[in-house]
């Protein structure tokens, strides 16, 4: 509707309204998406930042890792003599406990005399199937032929007649490796050592591991002193459980790798019922200490080979992860230095080369109600073989066909 003059008539009374409707639409649409923008910006810096972290967190335990590339050197020279791996899914992994003085929070043990021995040396076999673990202790004062070798000073010494832990002295790792080889016809894949310091820490990052004690201790050679009963001990008074030797028991090295076995039972019994593996805060002061403790071959020199070497532990259920030690008995010609006991160890290294299991029980089987004959020389349980008197060959042997030997599982504990 106009007026006489032609000009538009005055608008409907909503119209501006409407109007200011359509003008400020653009505003709150801008408004949103600035907030957006922003909100967007800065979930991605939380997500940038968070994957910085954990980059620089890999990138730093990754960097912790010490490689030992000398000891593949040697064994390349050697690959001829070394023995095959029967089953190629499986792994044996050897774990040296070196007693050097060396470094920082080692000298308090002795004089730095620049020779190392292997303190502790446990041949560590996983199953094919991950299901089964078994740690065998190898006695320092073992005597064993160890082969010709090269020399931290570039020399040979010889092929020899000694106790086990001179090899780790005269050729280092690689030298280790090649008597453990010999000696069991066992292939080694993989190796770790590890320092008393990196001991120490271990323990500490799992805030300590519960033993029981029958008796007080007080061994001023290990820097230990502690009441009986039950308690739970921290790096250096676990360092000096394990070491231990002359103001325990009858003071001898059997009773020793028994007391050890018994205390890295309950190490892996409280790194799976504590859920270390699942809780970051938890696995990062292990990983830290484990990576700064250990040097290693180039296999397991990554915290990606550590880690998947962690999970395929945890996923063996504790009762599977067995200790013991190789059958022996005083030398013949020393009794304060050991021999293997035949046929028992023949058997235990067959099954374990084999990848078969084995079984091991207390030393007084009828404390546990098991039946076990520790009257055997061959430490098999009574009746094992079968009627023919030779071993059953079989890929998967039966039950009563499985040899059975003196030691524990991670399930019994310190405290069993």
């Amino acid at each position: 509707m106009t007026d006489r003059a032609g000009t538009p008539a005055e608008p409907e009374p909503d119209a501006p309204a409407a109007e200011a409707g359509a003008t400020g639409a653009p505003e709150e649409s801008h408004g949103r998406r600035h907030w957006l923008r922003w909100t967007a910006l800065g979930v991605s810096l939380v997500v940038l930042a968070g994957a910085g972290a954990g980059w620089w967190f890999y990138r730093k335990l990754d960097g912790n890792i010490t490689t030992d590339t000398t000891a593949a050197d040697e064994l390349r020279r050697y690959e001829k003599e070394r023995p095959a791996a029967v089953v190629s899914a499986a792994r044996n992994i050897l774990l040296i406990g070196s007693d050097t003085r060396a470094g920082e929070g080692n000298r308090e043990y002795g004089k730095d005399v620049g020779t190392q021995r292997s303190d502790t040396t446990i041949l560590l076999h996983l199953s094919a199937g991950k299901s089964r673990a078994t740690a065998v202790s190898l006695p320092r004062d073992l005597m064993v032929t160890v082969p010709d070798c090269r020399t931290a000073e570039g020399g040979r010494s010889g092929q020899q007649f000694a106790q086990f832990n001179s090899a780790f002295e005269v050729g280092g790792t690689a030298c280790t490796i090649r008597t453990v080889e010999k000696l069991t016809g066992i292939r080694v894949d993989h190796h770790m050592v590890i320092d008393f310091r990196g001991f120490k820490k271990m323990v500490d990052a799992v805030d300590g591991v519960e033993i029981c004690l029958k008796e007080p201790i007080d061994d001023a050679d290990a820097h230990l002193k502690l009441p009986a009963g039950r308690q739970t001990l921290h790096g250096e008074q676990a360092l000096g459980f394990v070491r231990a030797r002359k103001s325990l028991g009858n003071g001898s090295d059997t009773e020793r790798m028994d007391r050890q076995q018994q205390f890295l039972g309950a190490l892996v019994t409280k790194v799976q019922s504590d859920g270390v593996l699942l809780n970051p805060t938890k696995l990062y002061p292990v990983l830290d200490a484990a990576t700064k403790s250990i040097t290693t071959d180039q296999g397991l020199d990554s915290l990606r080979d550590l880690y998947d070497l962690a999970r395929a532990m945890r996923a063996i259920p504790a009762e599977n992860v067995q200790f013991l030690t190789v059958p022996r008995r005083p030398y013949t010609y020393n009794v304060n230095r050991d021999e293997l006991v035949q046929p028992a160890a023949s058997h235990l290294f067959r099954q374990l080369r084999e990848d078969r299991p084995v079984l091991v029980r207390p030393e007084h089987g009828e404390r546990e109600g098991k039946g076990v004959d520790p009257g055997g020389e061959d430490g098999r349980t009574t009746g094992e073989l079968p009627s023919d008197g030779k071993p059953d060959d079989a890929d998967t042997p039966t039950p009563a066909a499985t040899p059975t030997f003196t030691g524990r599982n991670a399930a019994e504990g310190a405290c069993a």
